[in-house]
């Protein structure tokens, strides 16, 4: 018989920003010459799934302040310059890791839904031994 236990709880929101960016490397590497229109600046709606760990099951963190918050950090088009997926979801967990601490964090980002990146973050205090 499987015995079941709750290893955690998470909420997620989604959201999504425009952006233009560029691979540059597609221009010059002869593996990717398929593709070379990609080392130019091109367009991408980015879409962002992020789930954080809460500690009780009644709003620890309200699932529309934190999507508004989310959303606040990115205004107009993102200029995103060469940042691949798993860069911007990077840097938004540094953000959000800022204000939200000791907290598991899964962060989604793709282009246009179709082709994207997982992040998952486990924080994980370890002390040193004396």
């Amino acid at each position: 018989m499987a015995i079941l236990s709750k290893t955690g709880t998470m909420i997620w929101v989604t959201f999504q920003k425009e952006g233009i960016h560029r691979y540059p490397a597609a221009l010059t590497d002869p593996d990717l010459a398929d593709v070379k229109f990609l080392g130019y600046d091109h367009r991408h709606i980015f879409k962002f799934k992020v789930s954080i760990g809460v500690t009780h099951d009644d709003r620890d963190i309200e699932f529309i302040l934190f999507k508004r918050w989310l959303e606040s950090l990115y205004q107009g088009t993102l200029a995103l310059d060469h940042r691949s997926c798993e860069q911007i979801a990077n840097e938004l967990l540094h953000i959000i890791t800022q204000r939200y601490t000791g907290r598991d964090v899964i962060i989604e980002v793709s282009e246009d839904g179709e082709n994207g990146c997982t992040l998952n973050y486990s924080q994980r205090y370890v002390y040193d031994k004396p």
